[in-house]
């Protein structure tokens, strides 16, 4: 078990140089731009009337308030488990990840311009986006407070909420596509450095309490795809009350339909591989 630190180490360093990449494809790469754009085309053209208040309210989950009292939340079930290491590290990714977004957005500011709407909507400063990081800082937060059984669900239920609060972003047109993406890796490089934190405690000063089972890979990581996927069911079971419309509006889209499956990707794998990494 001693290699277990460095490979959660080796976890975070891979998730930075994610990040370092992901930004410079943003904001270096034209073609990289153009599908940016091409995707917040397609999400910005579902907005409604009738959807834009609940978008908002979806999207709101990742502001301020409710993430500080999500995060209590967390805290106060992670001390009610007798897991003051865990306690600790909650506040932690959620205040360094919040952080983080908002020093980045600032420091890499860049005036990139959507023809989807005439207003501009989606500010200078909005890579990574901080609604984003929140919701996944929160999904993998309660992945690393709830039981080893317990798990795949809370990786089921975050990866479903970091991707839906992520789809009202884009509807709304808040955020790139790439904003989100960056706002995954800041909180899944906080958690990994947390990780790294508590397998190097643990191997120090090891814990009374006795090891529990651990959670497999592939039950980890099916029902995180499931719950992730969910919002992509429900965008389907909307699209099959019109079928013509909806396949054309796809065909019309299909950079917005890749992005889509892409983003839904990206969170249950990154809620699936912490539930099935987490041993204890």
């Amino acid at each position: 078990m001693a290699r277990r630190p460095a490979t959660a180490l080796a976890a975070a360093f891979a998730c930075l140089g994610s990040l370092v990449v992901t930004w410079g494809l943003t904001f270096g790469s034209g073609r990289v731009r153009w599908l940016d754009a091409a995707a917040l085309q397609g999400f910005v053209g579902l907005d409604r009337p009738a959807t834009r208040g609940p978008a908002e309210v979806v999207a709101a989950l990742g502001d301020p308030l409710p993430y500080v009292l999500l995060g209590a939340a967390l805290v106060a079930l992670a001390l009610a488990r007798g897991r003051p290491r865990i306690a600790l590290a909650v506040p932690v990714v959620l205040a360094g990840s919040a952080l983080t977004t908002q020093i980045l957005k600032p420091l890499l500011a860049d005036p990139r311009v959507c023809h989807c709407f005439a207003d501009a909507r989606v500010a200078v400063a909005s890579w990574p986006s901080g609604h984003a990081a929140a919701a996944m800082a929160l999904a993998l937060c309660a992945v690393l407070v709830a039981p080893p059984r317990w798990r795949p669900t809370m990786a089921v239920f975050g990866a479903g909420v970091a991707v839906a609060v992520s789809y009202a972003l884009l509807t709304l047109g808040w955020h790139y596509p790439s904003d989100v993406l960056g706002g995954y890796l800041v909180s899944a490089l906080w958690m990994t450095g947390a990780v790294a934190a508590l397998w190097a405690a643990g191997e120090r000063w090891p814990a009374r309490t006795g090891r529990e089972a651990a959670v497999r890979w592939g039950a980890a990581l099916a029902p995180a795809a499931v719950g992730a996927l969910a919002p992509l069911l429900g965008l389907t079971a909307i699209a099959l009350a019109r079928p013509d419309g909806a396949v054309h509006y796809a065909a019309a889209h299909t950079t917005f339909v890749f992005v889509a499956a892409v983003i839904a990707a990206v969170a249950a794998a990154t809620a699936g591989a912490f539930a099935a990494a987490l041993r204890r």
